[in-house]
């Protein structure tokens, strides 16, 4: 048997399909009620797959592929990872008038101390060619009555393992934004009783950001550290939609001297 759309007979076969709704289309205002009824049920019944089937496809054949993890790092980098919310879909796409502490998947949190929230978080499918992440984060701010914004990122446990103080923590972020703003990373090292700190503004003159953080100028207790977790701090956010194309992390060891 003929697979579909193997040989020359599925060929013909579909060129007579498509041209007998065609003709069908052009004589829907002449037809009888009848006909034109039976016709609409078939073309309804039809519509359901073909929608199904364009929705498949186009989730698996837009750019970039769902799941993936590729990313420019450095060549020594000994750990290296994207989040969860950019590699693939979220069973909760999205949350509007978002509350602090709410997460969007298991890893991002958002914290803020409005009054009354006028902010929605959104996982969307990136679609451009030059995106290598499949989805992004889109963050609404309408009215803001707070003083800080804050999305929190926790970083998983092996990119915690033997982390050292002569490791570089690496973060590339592919930013859009309404109107400018500052935004400001913060690494967060729980280490025994005390939380290291390490905070640089992220240079928004260029979509594509580089952030570093090099613990060689922390206080890093190597011997305790318990978990790690970044801090991306929006100044002045009212009125503006942020857009994280990409976000990526990953560690390399200081070159010796």
């Amino acid at each position: 048997m003929a697979k579909l759309g193997g040989n020359f007979l599925d060929k013909a076969f579909y060129a007579r399909s498509i041209g007998r709704w065609a003709r069908a289309a052009r004589l829907a205002m002449s037809a009888d009620l009848p006909s034109l009824r039976k016709q609409r049920l078939r073309a309804r019944q039809l519509k359901a797959h073909l929608d199904g089937l364009i929705h498949i496809a186009d989730a698996r054949l837009a750019l970039p592929m769902i799941g993936s993890t590729s990313f420019p790092k450095p060549h020594n980098a000994d750990w290296s990872w994207r989040p969860e919310l950019w590699r693939g879909p979220l069973a909760t796409p999205g949350i509007s008038s978002v509350q602090t502490k709410s997460m969007l998947g298991k890893e991002i949190t958002l914290f803020h101390d409005c009054e009354v929230s006028e902010l929605t978080l959104r996982q969307l499918r990136n679609t451009r060619e030059a995106d290598l992440a499949p989805y992004g984060l889109r963050m609404d701010v309408f009215r803001f009555d707070g003083s800080f914004l804050s999305l929190v990122i926790d970083l998983p446990d092996a990119g915690v393992t033997g982390l050292k103080r002569n490791h570089l923590l690496r973060m590339d972020a592919i930013v859009e934004l309404e109107k400018p703003l500052e935004i400001f990373a913060r690494l967060n090292i729980k280490n025994g009783p005390n939380t290291e700190q390490v905070v640089r503004e992220m240079p928004l003159d260029q979509n594509a950001i580089t952030v570093e953080f090099d613990l060689a100028y922390s206080n890093l207790n190597e011997r305790r550290v318990e978990g790690a977790w970044i801090d991306l701090i929006f100044e002045g956010p009212e009125m503006n939609q942020v857009v994280l194309r990409d976000l990526t992390f990953s560690r390399r060891p200081r070159a010796q001297l």
